[in-house]
């Protein structure tokens, strides 16, 4: 009976060892074990648009490129955080460190791809010289949003902000010394387009590249846009965020690689026609 008793221990043993051995093994990438699929979360457009221009080259490299796609600035950082992603692709870096302080996560950049000029437009306003005293005035509301939306109307001579404010130490409405004689009203980023669709003519929306695009609305129908040329292109480039330790994994490297190309470049020039600008 013992003999038998040992004989199937090691059986045991020896059975355990090779389903060890299989599930370590396969053709995945060095220190990722078994796992081959990128778990990305983004907005629909541009992002999970230019993210779909590169799964076929992560293919190659051994990823399948999964992207789940949210039409919210909330969700997809919790989703990360939690480990239900592996990165996500829809917001800057200030809108990220906001959210950080405000949650107590700790996801960082790993990579700046693009940039989307804020721009103004209006409902039935040709011309920012057209805007009546008292017109309504639509801005984002989220910290890191609001603050370059107000910034974009000093930058139009609409408003007077406190002396010394600025992105890195963030403005609201607070701060404002001088409205103009506008309403300004505040509402959730990813409704202000609506919002401003259904609103009476004479109206103003301040709204983000992203939303805007989505909303159907051209660069060139823009009253004003930021400039690109000074550090909103820098400060408020759209990233990759992960967390805090994983920015040099395996596959967020293979995904910024495969993102950081001259074909990614092209399809953003040819695509968004000056609402997205390539960064990398």
């Amino acid at each position: 009976m013992k003999k038998i008793v040992s004989f199937v221990a090691v059986l045991a043993l020896i059975l355990g060892s090779l389903a060890a051995c299989t599930q370590g093994g396969g053709n995945a990438p060095e220190g990722e074990g078994d796992s081959t699929v990128i778990k990305i979360g983004a907005s629909a457009t541009p992002h999970a648009e230019i993210l779909e221009q590169v799964k076929n080259q992560l293919a190659e490299a051994g990823y399948t490129l999964e992207i789940i796609q949210y039409d919210d600035y909330v969700l997809p950082n919790q989703a990360l955080a939690d480990g239900t992603l592996d990165a996500n692709y829809f917001q800057h870096l200030p809108y990220l460190n906001s959210y950080n302080e405000a949650n107590g996560t700790d996801l960082v950049s790993a990579a700046m791809i693009h940039y989307e000029p804020f721009g103004i437009y209006g409902n039935e306003i040709q011309d920012l010289t057209d805007l009546e005293d008292g017109a309504t005035i639509i801005l984002p509301a989220d910290d890191s949003n609001e603050t370059r939306a107000l910034l974009l109307l000093q930058q139009e001579g609409l408003i007077k902000l406190a002396e010394g404010s600025n992105a890195e130490k963030g403005v609201t409405t607070l701060d404002v010394l001088d409205d103009g004689g506008y309403d300004i009203v505040t509402v959730q980023a990813d409704t202000v387009a609506a919002q401003l669709k259904n609103s009476n003519p004479g109206t103003i929306g301040v709204i983000n590249g992203n939303y805007a695009l989505e909303a159907g609305l051209k660069v060139e129908e823009a009253l004003a846009l930021e400039d690109a040329s000074g550090d909103a292109a820098i400060t408020y480039s759209n990233i990759i965020a992960v967390r805090r330790g994983e920015e040099s994994s395996d596959k967020i490297k293979a995904l910024i690689q495969a993102l950081e190309t001259d074909q990614v470049k092209v399809y953003i020039e040819d695509t968004y026609g000056g609402a997205v600008v390539a960064i990398f």
